[in-house]
């Protein structure tokens, strides 16, 4: 069974912080690249940060120097620090492998319902 749950959202002032986290199943973490994604409101998702089994970490341009991507494989758990957020950085926050984990007999990629994050004053 695959599972992908996010949490640690909220609303938050810019310049605030926040941390996600997202518990995932073994099948999925297990020596896979994870990456944080984001979609914000009538736009598309993107992937704004990654890290590999080993820890190599890679982020978008958009992110870098204020977001950070750990994970903790023996909790099948990664994690995204988000500092000196802005009003841009709002969205719906999802884990995933990278690329997606893709469920072949239901032909599409599996995704976890998200966590919201809001930057407002």
């Amino acid at each position: 069974q695959v599972h992908l749950v996010e949490s640690g959202g909220g609303l938050v002032q810019p310049g605030g912080s926040l941390r996600l986290s997202c518990a995932a199943s073994g099948s999925i973490f297990s020596r896979n690249t994870m990456g944080w994604y984001r979609q914000p409101p009538g736009k598309q998702r993107d992937l704004v940060a990654t890290i590999t089994s080993d820890g190599t970490t890679n982020y978008a341009d958009s992110v870098k120097g204020r977001f950070t991507i750990s994970r903790d494989n023996a909790k099948n758990t990664v994690y995204l620090q988000m500092n000196s957020l802005k009003p841009e950085d709002t969205a719906v926050y999802y884990c995933n492998t990278d690329p997606p984990y893709y469920l072949h007999a239901m032909r599409r990629p599996y995704w976890g319902q998200g966590t919201q994050v809001a930057v407002s004053s």
